[in-house]
């Protein structure tokens, strides 16, 4: 993984970080690392996660993340006329954890999302999914 910036002189920046930040989800995410095999040929992690959004995000996120929250959400709720609603917050969940992935590992620098507003979306996205508000 070469941050594009980096590779044209420009300085280490908090955009970099950023970067790698979004890089970090989309792999923990997914599964996959940016030097997997199957990112030749001009496809990345970034374009595979991205041709993905929203309605194949099933297919791209990592089988043991989605098992383990099934068994969290199995051992927390048992009812069975929830496991559509619980599916689809998780489907749901998901989408907005890689979004956020992607708008931190976008090419150009400036179009990056900064990481107070990452972190504030993350907070978001954490506080629907436990059905909770946090209050400053």
């Amino acid at each position: 993984m070469c941050i594009a910036e980096y590779g044209m002189g420009s300085q280490v920046s908090t955009l970099g970080d950023v970067y790698s930040f979004g890089i970090l989800l989309l792999e923990m995410f997914t599964g996959k690392s940016p030097i997997d095999h199957i990112f030749k040929d001009g496809r990345s992690l970034h374009s595979f996660v991205k041709a993905a959004l929203p309605d194949r995000v099933a297919e791209i996120v990592d089988p043991v993340l989605v098992d383990e929250c099934k068994s969290v959400e199995t051992n927390s709720n048992n009812a069975r006329n929830k496991d559509y609603t619980n599916s689809h917050k998780l489907k749901e969940c998901f989408v907005s954890v890689v979004e956020v992935g992607l708008a931190c590992s976008v090419s150009t620098a400036r179009e990056r999302l900064r990481m107070s507003d990452a972190a504030n979306e993350l907070l978001s996205i954490r506080n629907v999914v436990l059905g909770t508000e946090m209050y400053r």
